[in-house]
């Protein structure tokens, strides 16, 4: 497996080892001891996927309390995935790095807790999977809002059009108002 840096140092792009050939193609998307080979010694509680349309943003979510850590990957389609780092200690507090993500690519990306995540669906639709290291706790569930301009996120955004958001999403806080990590 290839890892990528981001500029942000904990936030990482892998490019997992794929073999193909005329009937199709196979690889390996978690390996506990290839990870922690790597240096990240993963526990995951929960795997989730979600399929939405062109346009559509979900995030900025993240958990005050029961912080996840997110591997995700996309498996059908083609997104712009984004981490902001919301440690107050991290020397990247306040940053955010994103990536393309395409079944195409085949790449993940690591998304450590203390981050806010979020996604936005470039293709038609997309199938996004994602692994949790800690469960769904709703009562300590957040939203940042995912256009807020001190963060300056550059979403791009298919012919400029608003993207489609949950309400829940739109009610995110702003940077100023949003809970933080220590």
């Amino acid at each position: 497996m290839k890892i990528i840096p981001t500029h942000i140092p904990d936030v990482l792009i892998l490019e997992p080892q794929v073999f193909g050939d005329a009937r199709g193609f196979f690889m390996e998307t978690w390996n506990a001891k290839t990870f922690a080979d790597a240096g990240l010694n993963l526990n995951f509680v929960q795997d989730n996927h979600s399929r939405s349309r062109q346009g559509t943003l979900r995030g900025m979510h993240y958990q005050i309390k029961h912080p996840q850590g997110k591997l995700v990957r996309v498996t059908s389609g083609k997104v712009f995935d984004v981490a902001v780092d919301l440690r107050q200690s991290s020397p990247t507090f306040g940053q955010w790095a994103g990536a393309e993500l395409s079944d195409e690519d085949h790449r993940m990306l690591w998304v450590p807790p203390g981050f806010a995540h979020g996604f936005y669906v470039m293709s038609e639709s997309a199938d996004f999977l994602y692994k949790c290291t800690d469960l769904y706790a709703p009562e300590y569930d957040r939203s940042l809002h995912w256009n807020d301009p001190s963060i300056g996120i550059e979403w791009p955004l298919v012919n400029g059009a608003a993207p489609t958001i949950s309400a829940k999403d739109e009610a995110g806080k702003n940077w100023q108002e949003a809970d933080k990590f220590a």
